[in-house]
């Protein structure tokens, strides 16, 4: 039984939580969110952007995205049809947010790899 199957009311009040928190921290949908940060962005701008992502898990997350109300996909009636992609107001929230993170993550880079490398070399030497 997975943990959102559990009578745990704790775990089954975070499970809508850690869903939205798995479509939106992912690899890739992080990706997406910072290219389209700063305005409409098309699919060939997002597909440069977002490096080593495929063009089918491209499409895949944009349409999550979209379906989770964090992007806007607006066509243009051109030949060939033009689209472009929009955060929503909730988006720029959570890149808010994210930047946030982002710059946390920088302040505290060095320090997580120098506890990351005496935890290494203490536990090279402990038998586990």
């Amino acid at each position: 039984m997975s943990e959102c199957g559990t009578p745990n009311a704790e775990i089954a009040e975070a499970c809508p939580i850690m869903e939205v928190l798995d479509h939106v921290a992912g690899k890739w949908s992080i990706g997406i969110l910072v290219a389209a940060a700063h305005g409409p962005v098309r699919f060939t701008e997002l597909e440069r952007a977002v490096e080593g992502i495929s063009r089918r898990m491209l499409t895949l997350n944009l349409r999550k995205l979209e379906r989770d109300g964090l992007l806007i996909r607006t066509v243009y009636p051109t030949v060939p049809p033009r689209v472009e992609y929009t955060l929503t107001d909730m988006a720029r929230e959570l890149y808010a947010s994210l930047t946030g993170l982002l710059d946390w993550a920088e302040r505290h880079r060095g320090s997580i790899a120098q506890a990351r490398t005496a935890y290494d070399s203490t536990n090279d030497k402990v038998a586990v």
